[in-house]
């Protein structure tokens, strides 16, 4: 018995409302923090299988992974974002799948917030100077709100009082709710109250919000009591005082910062923000906000710089007006240093050598290059080299502000001060790995003083292992952990300007082979079949390197039936003619070359599959008799022809 599948979607009974709306389609309102539970029934044969998704079959990543595959759909404390059409497919291979949908909107009402302004074009410096004042109130629901106003106890509407306008704005209709206080009279400083209603829909009581308006009622105003920009030194402890200069109602404080969260060390105590032991990473904008619903919020902001000396490197340029890269007696040859400052503008750079300080003449001219162009970077140039000018030169880095240890970065030129040169060992390249073990690339660099080595993928679009486009090496070797077979390729190393010649790139290419076991299907195969009839199992290679030289062997358990290699074909098979007691079991077939072996297994068995037992009614059938009901019982079997038929079922009965 075959049957294509048929599905239902029923509740459990938490909704606020079911509606059956036009074509069908049927909404869930339920309110948010409750439990949504719906059921998906199906039949037919063989049982299908179940899975929901929300918003046009997508996946969904909005509900707990485990309830998908299960027939009742379970989303405990439901929120307003998890509203929305949820489907239930059922699909067994028969026909088409089986789809029904059900709309599901989530109500909610949040706290109602007044908000005052006053006439943009009347403003002048006392907030409430001019004599008209607006008040908004807003809230967020579903469904739309509806607001009323009170002044005390008096329920204000349009057209009762001369001095009071109650009006949507145009552009936000039935989201918010404004009072407009024309002419404003002694009697309209007063305490005003905003009510929003949803109108007691999924049982969500009406909420209220009061605002005093006085005569001194007036926006913030607020400053801080810190320079700006701070810069200081990693370690220190570093506190922003904001204090409020004005505002009724007294402002709340809050402290932001640009680059997203707060430190997690920070620590806040109303509008005083204090960072212990600040770090790099803490730096940033800091912004002081005050708020209190009158006019627009005050905010104040101050940049805290954390000193910071890094990365210090160095290159040598030969004389630009000839075309050997080598240094030569009588000719021009620049030294240049570089670091990463902050600020930038404490950088200090002096020179020596031979550990004496030198200072900038005709023949050794120091300068500092433009910012823009390069920043933090200082110049040697030696004018018409001598043999009296070989030594050992040194930059050393400081910040004006103290606090950070100075970078100090020497350079020695002599007659041994030589471009580089790269080449790979001869057994370096092709170098051949297997697939998860550790392996490492080599690239011998000579020359002095020896440059980073650049590694990167000879195919520039493929990044590297790390994901990064180059690696830097400062001894020519890459190091990779965990080898894959996406690593197979050329890679290229070269050499670097820092810390050697200013000069063009040294290069040169190391090929990978990466070997990895065959990977085969199937991995798994569950085979039925009844006693003396024949079975027969195949396994084919997907993928594998080396492909040459691979070989096969099957087994039943641990016995040994059948080797061999492959010639041209994928696959290799093994039949059983007439299956016995003694030829059921595990078959596993083991294809093998240089780099491991993949496997394919078998079960093969004489064990009929379970029976399914289903009902394809979903409420008991009334026979017109008192007491009496029917169902229609059913029980289907996957492939029963493979094995001994069923011949016979019990029926029991548990009230």
């Amino acid at each position: 018995l075959a049957a294509p599948p048929t599905v239902r979607i029923v509740h459990s009974g938490l909704a606020c409302n079911i509606e059956e709306e036009r074509y069908s389609e049927r909404v869930y309102t339920i309110r948010e923090g409750e439990t949504l539970e719906l059921t998906c029934l199906v039949t037919g044969h063989p049982r299908p299988q179940i899975r929901w998704t929300k918003t046009a079959g997508s996946a969904s990543d909005r509900f707990q992974d485990s309830s998908v595959f299960n027939e009742t759909l379970r989303i405990s404390n439901i929120q307003r974002h998890q509203g929305g059409r949820y489907y239930c497919k059922a699909e067994n291979g028969l026909g088409s799948p089986a789809i029904k949908s059900i709309r599901v909107d989530v109500y909610y009402l949040d706290d109602p917030i007044v908000t005052v302004h006053q006439s943009i074009g009347e403003a002048k410096e006392q907030f409430y100077y001019e004599k008209t004042v607006f008040l908004r109130c807003v809230a967020n629901s579903n469904p739309p709100v509806r607001y009323s106003w009170r002044r005390g106890q008096e329920v204000l509407l349009q057209g009762s009082d001369k001095g009071v306008e109650i009006y949507e704005p145009f552009f936000t209709q039935g989201e918010t709710k404004i009072l407009k206080l024309k002419n404003l009279r002694p009697q309209d400083y007063a305490n005003y109250s905003c009510i929003a209603s949803v109108r007691n829909v999924c049982s969500i009581p009406d909420k209220m919000v009061s605002f005093r308006l006085s005569n001194k009622t007036a926006s913030p105003s607020i400053k801080l009591l810190v320079d700006d920009p701070i810069v200081v030194n990693p370690g220190e402890a570093i506190t922003l005082v904001c204090v409020t200069t004005g505002g009724e109602p007294a402002p709340s404080l809050t402290w932001v910062r640009s680059a997203g969260v707060l430190p997690d060390k920070t620590v806040l105590n109303g509008g005083t923000l204090t960072i212990p032991a600040i770090t790099s990473e803490d730096s940033g904008t800091y912004s002081c906000i005050a708020n209190n619903n009158v006019g627009n919020p005050a905010k104040k902001s101050t940049n805290i710089i954390v000193r910071a000396l890094k990365k210090g490197r160095f290159w040598i340029t030969p004389d630009p007006y000839h075309k050997d890269d080598n240094i030569q007696i009588g000719r021009e040859v620049k030294i240049s240093c570089q670091v990463e400052a902050i600020p930038s503008e404490e950088l200090t750079f002096s020179w020596f050598k031979n550990g004496r300080p030198l200072r900038s003449s005709e023949r050794m001219v120091i300068t500092q290059t433009d910012p823009d162009v390069s920043p933090g970077t200082t110049n040697l140039d030696i004018i018409d080299l001598k043999f009296t000018d070989f030594g050992t030169y040194t930059c050393v880095a400081s910040l004006k502000g103290g606090g950070i240890s100075d970078i100090s970065i020497d350079v020695n030129i002599s007659s041994s001060t030589v471009p580089p040169n790269l080449t790979v060992p001869q057994e370096k390249s092709p170098l051949v790995t297997r697939e998860g073990d550790t392996i490492e690339l080599q690239c011998q660099v000579t020359g002095k003083p020896k440059p980073i080595i650049l590694w990167s993928r000879a195919d520039k679009e493929v990044p590297m292992p790390d994901g990064a486009p180059q690696t830097e090496s400062y001894d020519g070797i890459l190091r990779i952990v965990n080898v894959s077979r996406e690593m197979t390729g050329t890679y290229r190393c070269q050499t670097s300007q820092y810390n050697g010649f200013n000069v063009k790139p040294r290069e040169a290419l190391v090929q990978l082979i990466v070997q990895y076991p065959p990977a085969v299907e199937p991995a798994f195969l569950e085979l039925r079949q009844g006693q003396g009839r024949g079975v027969t199992m195949s396994c084919r290679v997907l993928r594998a390197y080396p492909t040459r030289v691979l070989s096969y062997e099957w087994r039943l358990g641990s016995k040994l039936l059948r080797t061999g290699q492959f010639d041209l074909q994928d696959s290799t098979e093994f039949t059983v003619s007439s299956l016995s007691r003694d030829s059921y079991g595990t078959y596993n077939c083991n294809i093998i070359n240089e780099a491991g072996a993949g496997r394919c297994s078998f079960l093969v068995t004489g064990k009929a599959y379970a029976p399914e037992f289903y009902y394809d009614t979903y409420n008991p059938l009334w026979q017109n008799r008192p007491r009496v009901y029917s169902y229609s019982l059913q029980w289907t079997q996957m492939n029963p022809s493979a094995v001994d038929r069923i011949l016979a079922y019990r029926l029991g009965i548990r009230q």
